[in-house]
């Protein structure tokens, strides 16, 4: 599916467009049938005419959903063609009006209508089980719409303000509506994000930890059906070093939706030393998503470090740096898979790297999440040949 094109007059209208786009694509990964490409390969497109064949080519899929949306006053207009990708030929367009308040039942509309055309036979049960569940109003959705947008850029910037912006978006989310599992879910990741990685006095705050799980557990029991959900979850109790809930939580959220694909499940394994399953998450996760973000060589290199294929595990870490130049955390890694290699020079110099933007960087070995002794020796004895202080 590709983004849903803006016809609003507004380019600061495209949270929304892109917004639907999204939950067309949630609601129709549900369905176990469909192979749905993720959400961050389809928004290469964003804002291009590509050839249809083509990116069925790049993709590697035989139909293609685009369309366009139009917001105005309480009015939406949204227009979606389905498109066989192998002739470049039309399967199926539609155009629907509506009232704002009514873009749940939208989004579910579009998604039935769809996997109708694509003949896929699915039982009642399972109709039932992908319906989202929407907010008690529609402000609700359109602060954490925003949210999503923003928090995805932190993905590239590794700009705290970008957390707080998020996070004050869907604080707002939460005023509107106390009961919207989705918000209270992505509020939970911005702490546990906070928590993770050196951005601000939440780094390793054990007050932090314990916001993100209240309200991933708040998720949860709201939306008990919510793979996402149930993968926050996960995240949170794998930093509780609570590693086997943490596999559970998402097994539980794959059972929920076969197509389901999180970055973060990986991250799960490799804190509980399965380094090999891992590789295989990582690998079905780049075929739903082909144009990955620069977290999936980040744990591709992280798994392979941990496994001693440091001349392997070099490519990915320096592609996520390449990418993602900010990411202090896999620069650790770099500086030790450097060290291991004997290259001592470069280890050094990815060790002052780190040093000059995070001054106050100290080897602690309390920190390593892993469940391995193994494992954190690993690390430990990498980040020492680098030279790191301790």
């Amino acid at each position: 599916m590709l983004p849903f094109a803006n016809m609003s007059q507004d380019p600061k209208e495209d949270y929304f467009s892109d917004g639907i786009t999204e939950d067309i694509i949630t609601e129709l990964s549900r369905f176990s049938e469909l192979f749905v490409i993720a959400r961050n390969s389809s928004f290469q497109y964003k804002g291009k005419s590509p050839d249809i064949r083509q990116v069925g080519r790049d993709l590697g899929v035989r139909y293609v959903l685009e369309g366009s949306i139009r917001r105005g006053g309480d009015r939406v207009r949204i227009t979606a063609q389905l498109i066989d990708a192998t002739t470049g030929g039309h399967r199926w367009a539609e155009r629907y009006d509506r009232k704002l308040e009514d873009v749940f039942a939208l989004q579910d509309e579009v998604a039935r209508t769809i996997v109708t055309t694509l003949a896929v036979h699915v039982n009642k049960a399972e109709t039932e089980r992908t319906l989202l569940k929407p907010p008690a109003t529609w402000q609700a959705y359109d602060y954490y719409m925003r949210a999503v947008d923003v928090y995805d850029f932190y993905w590239t910037s590794f700009d705290v303000q970008d957390v707080y912006k998020a996070r004050s978006l869907l604080e707002q989310s939460l005023s509107v509506d106390c009961n919207y599992a989705r918000a209270a879910g992505l509020l939970s990741c911005t702490y546990l994000t906070a928590w993770l990685n050196p951005l601000d006095n939440d780094f390793r705050n054990p007050s932090a930890l314990a916001r993100a799980s209240a309200l991933a557990r708040r998720a949860v029991e709201l939306e008990p059906t919510s793979p996402m959900a149930h993968s926050y979850l996960g995240d949170v109790l794998s930093c509780q070093r609570q590693f086997d809930a943490s596999i559970a939580e998402f097994e539980r959220a794959l059972t929920l939706n076969p197509n389901f694909t999180h970055l973060h499940s990986a991250m799960v394994l490799i804190m509980a030393g399965e380094h090999e399953r891992a590789l295989m998450v990582l690998e079905r996760h780049t075929r739903f998503d082909p144009f990955y973000t620069p977290q999936a060589p980040y744990w591709r290199g992280t798994a392979l470090y941990l496994l001693k294929r440091y001349s392997e595990a070099l490519p990915p870490l320096l592609e996520t740096m390449l990418r993602a130049p900010n990411f202090t955390i896999c620069r650790l890694f770099l500086a030790a898979v450097y060290a291991q290699l004997g290259r001592l020079d470069e280890a050094r110099a990815e060790a002052n790297q780190i040093l000059t933007k995070w001054p106050a960087y100290k080897i602690n070995p309390t920190r390593i999440l892993y469940k391995e002794p193994s494992d954190i020796q690993n690390l430990l004895d990498g980040l020492r040949k680098a030279g790191l202080p301790e």
